[in-house]
């Protein structure tokens, strides 16, 4: 195996022997096939594409099967066979319906990924030491920029899941998608074309962001300012971890008059932002911190948890609460009971777990109190006088960007450090779950403003550029990055990458990245995002804030 998409890659070089993650060899391979057939089913939705065929089963496939090849999102060896499985009968269908409509496919112009096809998981084994990560090109730029753009897209496609969930779609995000994965076999592309490809996926990645803002605000209401309950009640409970928020709606729905209480992990915790769900009366707050922390979490949280999306880490093999793991949508984990799809417009199913539950001790409590959030776009616009008061007056000198990934490496604790060392007049703008660092941290107001503003999930980070933008917008600047505004952003998977991609469309430079740069960047790629954005990685906390304080 090699694998090298997430910040943990072993050695800042590569997983070679098992994923820093958890991610065996056999399911590292069946995932490189999965991403070879996703690249040359790509090929004939762009013919057909061409034609006016557009099929939502197959944009749909696409975007469920990138899921679930993002980091710590699906561990089911069997489930990824399934997938493939499933999509040879939808190539086929495909292929047929091109050649009812008179489209003629020369075979000859089709990559070797396009035509493959396989019947048994011995042949996909096979396959799979054919198309990994390094044999695909032997030149380190191309790859580079390949796996940049790939990455990019993977990200794009959770997001465009979560809003196909609530049925917004954009046909021209799916179209780049397709576009950008059928090039990544193209051997005629130059490194300039493919770089083109890659600031143009950061685009589609705003406008995906934009799409999955939507259709969250227009299903739950915007995200408010809300104090969220950390402590535990005395009722049996289930966890709800990952990003999906249908999933959320279809479990406290469910859940209503049962005796179970819902409580959010990690990356769910702005759930309790919105309107609609704080309607639930047991519906009770957040339980835990980040992803990373959950093998000693869940022991202690007694109920059973439910994975929406990615942010997994495969239990030990004694682990108590082993048997108590359900798994939905792209996620999946050997072992675990995986609760099927919504059919027909309607909800899933979660009887199963919510039985399961109340044959369940409720949970420990491992802290308590309180901790504020709900500070997306619409929210902090509404204190935007509040907010340029205090940027006039010199109450706030400066708004420092801290969102993305939390991670197990010992380094992320620089940004604990960094939050703490900022001086007292500046704000964090937070989004993702790189918030746990420091949001419980006691850093107090700024004349009643919070200064952790959390605006939510990783695809939240799209709120932070409106901010920016409104704030441009009100001081009359002409470029964004002449607001008093620093980027210290922290990365882990590929959704972060396409955040990053997004930040780089919008014309935002000097962004600090970290705690390591990405293993896939070769030195020549690295260097153009050096030369042309000003990217760069983290330094100590005195020498970077140094640096950040002063940058404009």
């Amino acid at each position: 195996m090699f694998c090298f998409q997430c910040q943990e890659a072993a050695k800042g070089f590569g997983c070679t022997v098992k994923g820093v993650c958890g991610k065996e060899p056999e399911v590292a391979g069946i995932q490189d096939v999965m991403m070879y057939f996703l690249k040359g089913m790509s090929f004939y939705a762009n013919i057909a594409r061409e034609k006016g065929i557009i099929r939502e089963d197959v944009d749909r496939f696409i975007q469920e099967g990138l899921f679930m090849t993002i980091t710590n999102a699906n561990f089911d060896k069997d489930r990824f066979i399934e997938k493939i499985r499933e999509g040879f009968l939808l190539r086929i269908e495909l292929e047929n319906q091109l050649e009812k409509s008179g489209v003629t496919i020369n075979k000859d112009d089709l990559p070797g990924a396009a035509l493959w096809n396989a019947y048994t998981p011995g042949e996909y084994e096979r396959r799979a030491q054919q198309v990994g990560v390094l044999r695909m090109t032997e030149n380190e730029d191309i790859r580079s920029l390949r796996e940049l753009l790939t990455y990019g897209i993977k990200g794009m496609a959770a997001y465009a899941e979560h809003a196909g969930n609530l049925e917004h779609i954009d046909n021209a995000v799916n179209a780049f998608m397709q576009r950008g994965l059928a090039a990544t076999l193209d051997d005629g592309l130059t490194a300039e074309e493919l770089t083109a490809m890659v600031l143009e996926c950061g685009k589609h990645g705003v406008d995906v962001m934009a799409l999955l803002d939507k259709a969250n605000t227009t299903a739950y209401g915007n995200p408010e300012m809300t104090e969220v309950n950390i402590g535990v009640r005395d009722n049996p409970g289930i966890l709800i971890s990952g990003h999906d928020l249908r999933d959320m709606e279809d479990l406290l729905e469910q859940t209503k008059d049962t005796g179970v209480d819902v409580y959010t992990h990690s990356e769910m915790l702005p759930a309790n932002y919105y309107p609609a769900f704080r309607k639930y009366d047991h519906f009770v707050g957040n339980y835990g911190n980040a992803w990373w922390k959950q093998r000693e979490e869940f022991e202690t949280f007694n109920g059973p948890i439910l994975f929406t999306t990615n942010c997994i880490v495969p239990p030990l093999q004694l682990a108590a609460y082993a048997d108590r793991i359900y798994t939905t949508g792209s996620s999946g984990l050997a072992g675990a009971e995986h609760i099927p799809d919504r059919k027909d417009g309607g909800r899933k199913d979660f009887s199963r777990i919510i039985g399961h539950a109340k044959r369940c001790a409720p949970p420990v409590e491992i802290e308590t109190g309180k901790i504020i959030g709900g500070f997306a776009h619409n929210q902090v616009i509404a204190l935007a006088d509040k907010v340029v008061d205090a940027v006039k007056s010199g109450a706030i000198r400066k708004f420092f960007v801290m969102a993305g990934c939390d991670g197990r490496m010992k380094s992320r604790e620089y940004y604990t450090d960094f939050a703490e060392a900022l001086p007292s007049d500046t704000v964090i703008l937070t989004a993702g779950c790189a918030k746990y660092r420091y949001n419980k941290l006691p850093l107090g107001d700024i004349d009643g403003i919070p200064r952790v503003l959390d605006a939510g999930q990783c695809n939240d980070s799209y709120s932070l550029a409106v901010i920016a933008l409104k704030l441009k917008e009100v001081f009359e600047l002409n470029d964004i990055n002449e607001l008093p505004i620093a980027y210290n952003i922290a990365w882990y998977e590929q959704k972060a990458v396409i955040v990053l991609l997004a930040l780089l469309s919008l014309g935002v430079k000097n962004i600090h990245l970290g705690p390591t740069l990405p293993a896939f960047l070769s030195p020549n790629v690295a260097k153009v995002l050096v030369d042309k954005f000003g990217i760069s990685g983290i330094n100590g906390v005195d020498e970077d804030m140094k640096v950040l304080m002063g940058a404009n």
